[in-house]
This record gives C-alpha cells, sequence and structure tokens, in this order.
C-alpha cells in the first residue's frame, strides 16, 4: 500500500513508519520542515498549504497530528494549541481525501471524548462528554466531515494511555516509582484506559484494511484503576507504591489538566475486538513487561 502519514515525528509516529516500511508499504510522510528525503513532504496545515498531488493513487491517510495535552502547563493560548494543533491538519486532510479519492482516512481521537465516566464499561456508541479535551476530541472528530461526505472511510482512534518506553506517561511514572515515590492520584478509583505502544501500532496498521469505520477505542481489553495499575507498575520494578498524592497538590504541579487526570474512563475496545483483532498485550502485567524490558 502507498500511505501518507501525517504527524509521524513523535514516538508513535516513528514506530508507525517502522512498522509500515517493515511490511513492504510506501509511506509518504507529510513535514512541516524542509524535507530530508524523496519520502518527505513539506506541508503547513495551519495555513492550509498542501499540494493536492501527493495523495493521487495513495491507498490511506494516517493523521496523528497534536500537540501533547500534558506537555505544557495550560493557559488560554495553550488550549488553543491543543485544539488547532488537531483540528486544522485533520480539516485540511479531509478536504484533499476527498478531493483525491482517497479509500480511507485513518484520524487521530481520544478516549477523552467521553469525559469522566465511573466503573461502567465506555463502548463507540457513548456520548461526548462536557469537559475541555471532551469538546476538543468533538471538533477533531467533526473536522473530517469533508471526507466523510466525499465517501472516505473514515476512522477515529480514540485512543487511551499508549504505553511505551520511548515517552509519554510511562518514562515518568517509571521514573517516579524507581525513586520510592510512586503512589496513586487522588482516590486511585479512577480508571486507566491504556494500551501498549505495540498494539497501539497493529491496530492503526489493522484498520488501514478493516472493515471498520467511524470511532473505534484503542484501548486495551482489562482496563484497570489507577491504584491497580500504579501496584502493577511497583511490582514490576520492585518498589513499594505507598503514597497518595491529592489533587489540589496534583493541580499546584500541573493545572487545570489535573481535573482529566483524576478523572478516567473505563473504555473498552468493542469494534476493534469485533473487528477481528489480536490484542499482544492484553493484561498490564504483559504489556509492562514488553516495555520495561
Amino acid at each position: 500500500m502507498h500511505i501518507i502519514a501525517a504527524g509521524s515525528s513523535g514516538f508513535l509516529g516513528q514506530r508507525l513508519l517502522k512498522k509500515l516500511k517493515s511490511g513492504g508499504h510506501q509511506v509518504t510522510q507529510l513535514v512541516r520542515s524542509a524535507p530530508k528525503g524523496a519520502d518527505q513532504v513539506t506541508w503547513n496545515p495551519d495555513a492550509g498549504e498542501l499540494d493536492a498531488s501527493v495523495l493521487d493513487g495513495a491507498d490511506a491517510v494516517v493523521n496523528l497530528c497534536g500537540v501533547g495535552v500534558g506537555d505544557k502547563r495550560w493557559n488560554s493560548a495553550y488550549r488553543e494549541l491543543i485544539r488547532t494543533s488537531r483540528v486544522n491538519p485533520t480539516r485540511l486532510l479531509a478536504e484533499k481525501c476527498a478531493a483525491a479519492g482517497v479509500p480511507a482516512l485513518i484520524n487521530g481521537s481520544a478516549v477523552g471524548y467521553y469525559g469522566p465516566r465511573g466503573a461502567e464499561p465506555v463502548v463507540e456508541t457513548e456520548h461526548a462528554g462536557t469537559t475541555f479535551l471532551a469538546g476538543v476530541c468533538v471538533d477533531w472528530e467533526r473536522a473530517t466531515a469533508t471526507a466523510d461526505d466525499g465517501g472516505v472511510r473514515v476512522v477515529h482512534l480514540r485512543t487511551g494511555l499508549v504505553l511505551g518506553h520511548e515517552a509519554g506517561l510511562l518514562p515518568r511514572l517509571t521514573l517516579i516509582t524507581k525513586l520510592f515515590a510512586g503512589g496513586k492520584l487522588g482516590s486511585g478509583k479512577q480508571f486507566y484506559p491504556w494500551i501498549s505502544a505495540t498494539d497501539e501500532i497493529d491496530a492503526i496498521v489493522h484498520l488501514l484494511t478493516a472493515d471498520v469505520s467511524g470511532p473505534v477505542n484503542l484501548t486495551a481489553p482489562e482496563p484497570v484503576t489507577n491504584a491497580a495499575f500504579t501496584k502493577e507498575l511497583g511490582h514490576q520494578l520492585h518498589r513499594p507504591t505507598p503514597w497518595i498524592v491529592p489533587t489540589f497538590a496534583l493541580k499546584a504541579v500541573v493545572g487545570d489538566f489535573a481535573e482529566e487526570i483524576v478523572a478516567g474512563q473505563n473504555a473498552v475496545p468493542k469494534v476493534l475486538t469485533d473487528s477481528g483483532f489480536v490484542f499482544s498485550h492484553a493484561t498490564l502485567a504483559e504489556a509492562l513487561r514488553s516495555e520495561l524490558r
């Protein structure tokens, strides 16, 4: 297949490129800087600039664009960047996919779409939440409307907490736990809808050809609470995790993002499982063993 990849500079994007290329696929990477090879093309999604001919003959577009929600303390400017860094590239790619007749657009989203939920399992048909991140996800998914209307098969990757050793949540928690400072956040009762980086990438590749459209929860089949996650990580690292980080202390460090951290969703991958996908790491212990190795 010929795949167009956007937002592939992060650790997940790099894993995806490696996976696709090792599978014999041709990959064209959209980059914002000067291209470093024939397989890279410059674009400017904020200015609506993308040479439409780049998509000619492409079998699918995978869009993982978006700044990290936990990379900086939230202020009005960063909140806007969280939104525009997702919506602007998506809207432009949706328009170009429809114009070029690209068969599939595999587009990023997140389980934050559902907002805070309790212990009840959350599947893809559930309504959106009312938090800031839920609103971002709603706008993010709506930005694909042109592609939907143009007959493109659109998949919304409602991704959970991706566990990879290179970046993201796991290295931070690993360091804290190794320093004997590990503990649950808030009550610890909130669910962590996690997924291993291996399964995240394998699921994206699976969805390139699966007969699936619309939202897909990219989460492992066995979500756990924050308390259970913390305990298992401590077990894997041979460290105690007795501490409790109260919400007010967390908010003092990360600001309003704390409200999202101490919330949670028991999101389960119904659509993904029903499509025939088989997880390499169905349990948290398996995922942590693989990534911490």
